[in-house]
Order: C-alpha cells, then sequence, then structure tokens
C-alpha cells in the first residue's frame, strides 16, 4: 500500500509543478518521491538543463534529507502528462547504489510495476566505496 502512496505522491507532485505546455518540454517534466524507514514520504521534481541538471530522484532524496529523513527506503520517479513511472537514469542508479545500498526502487517492467534493490538495477556496476577503502 505504501508503494502505490508513494507513486501517486510523486504523479500529484509533478502535476502540481511541471512547466512544461502539453505535448511539450519544459524544465521540470519529472516528479520523484522517497519513503524513509520512518514511515515519511518525501518528494521532489527534476531541473532540466542541458548541461545536466538534478533528475527528481537526486532532488526527492536531498528534499528527504534537508527535512530529517536519514533512512531511505523506496524510490520512485514519475512523468509529467501521465506519462507513468520512469526507470531511473543511469546517474542516478550510480549515486544512490553509492550512497544508500538499502535503497528499493520502483520500476516499470513488461509485466507492470515492480521493486527492486539498487544493485538489482546496477550489476557489476564500480564500487565507489570499495575504491576509498
Amino acid at each position: 500500500m505504501a508503494e502505490r502512496e508513494l507513486v501517486e505522491l510523486a504523479r500529484k507532485t509533478i502535476d502540481e509543478a511541471t512547466d512544461a505546455p502539453i505535448g511539450g518540454d519544459g524544465v521540470h517534466t519529472m516528479g520523484a518521491a522517497v519513503l524513509d524507514g520512518n514511515g515519511t514520504m518525501y518528494a521532489g521534481v527534476n531541473f532540466y538543463h542541458f548541461t545536466g541538471g538534478p533528475c527528481a530522484e537526486l532532488v526527492a532524496l536531498a528534499s528527504a534529507r534537508s527535512a530529517g529523513g536519514r533512512d531511505p527506503q523506496v524510490i520512485v520517479a514519475v512523468g509529467n502528462e501521465g506519462r507513468g513511472i520512469k526507470n531511473p537514469c543511469g546517474r542516478c542508479r550510480q549515486i544512490m547504489a553509492d550512497t544508500f545500498a538499502q535503497l528499493r526502487v520502483i520500476v516499470d517492467t513488461p509485466l507492470g510495476a515492480r521493486t527492486v534493490g539498487i544493485r538489482e538495477l546496477l550489476p557489476l556496476g564500480f564500487d565507489w566505496a570499495a575504491e576509498q577503502a
């Protein structure tokens, strides 16, 4: 049930914040929501820029942290205009795997939405933590 609420929060957040005209591009076209271990949900939107602005997932994680969330457990991203769940880009996968190994991600699959561990989305990925030792 919490995962459905998380998807709905991400959808509502981007629907209220998008600046893209119908069928057009904008700076804010993706919403994300994260569920913290304390049960609180936090949201954020992307900030697109051709030089590489932050994705919605990273904004949501930063929003959670700034509001006291210290144990992110599940995250999801949703596109504006009813585009549904969107899987995280490679940069977000690497950042999330490096910083929150426990994180689970709601992803879209050919069989519908499911939740997977971040390491499942980044098999054989670079292990930044191991390189720091």
